[in-house]
């Protein structure tokens, strides 16, 4: 038993030489192969849960901005119903403030969805790059090698691939064509009742 394990490391250190110039490839205990690799597990785990927290708070901000410009648009559509001072040739001044107050919250939501989609990728890659180091680290505590090499614990930073950009864009679309339905809607109501 014993002479098979030093085989083993014997075969093992002969692996770790560099075939090019014959120089010893660093390697370096199990144990301090695992606890760098849980380091990072645990390093990219807690970006992950921070990225979670920086999303779920620009998403209560999101929706407290449609909620603020719906009640806006709210208390100028009631306003405009109510009126009866307000005539078809003055039609332009609350089509106006609504043009204005869409302009104001389609720049805010853009800033917002910004920032929920760069929270979002960054959090992909470090999950992307913590399964990568689980991986790593299964394997090793799976083998019986007393050495690694150092190669077999670097963890290069994960990024996804491009198909998960386009979930942005889709959202991104979807957001914008909402909001365009959304002015026309007032649009149209508004010279509906002012109009008619």
């Amino acid at each position: 038993m014993q002479r098979k394990k030093l085989e083993q490391q014997e075969q093992h250190s002969i692996e770790l030489l560099d075939g090019q110039n014959c120089h010893p490839a660093i390697a370096i205990p199990r144990q301090a192969a695992c606890d760098t690799l849980q380091s990072i597990i645990q390093a990219h785990f807690e970006k992950t849960l921070e990225k979670k927290r920086a999303v779920d708070a620009q998403k209560k901000e999101l929706w407290r901005m449609f909620g603020i410009f719906f009640v806006f648009l709210a208390i100028l559509f009631d306003g405009v119903a109510r009126s009866s001072v307000i005539q078809c040739r003055h039609c332009w001044a609350p089509i106006g403030i609504c043009l204005l107050a869409t302009a104001i919250f389609y720049v805010g939501m853009a800033q917002t969805l910004k920032c929920i989609n760069a929270f979002k990728y960054q959090r992909r890659c470090h999950k992307l790059t913590m399964g990568v180091a689980t991986d790593k680290l299964r394997r090793i505590t799976s083998s019986s090698m007393d050495l690694i090499r150092e190669e077999e614990v670097e963890v290069r930073y994960q990024e996804p691939d491009d198909d998960y950009i386009g979930k942005f864009k889709r959202k991104w679309i979807m957001f914008t064509v909402f909001l365009a339905l959304t002015l026309a809607l007032l649009v149209s109501s508004f010279a509906q009742i002012l109009c008619l």
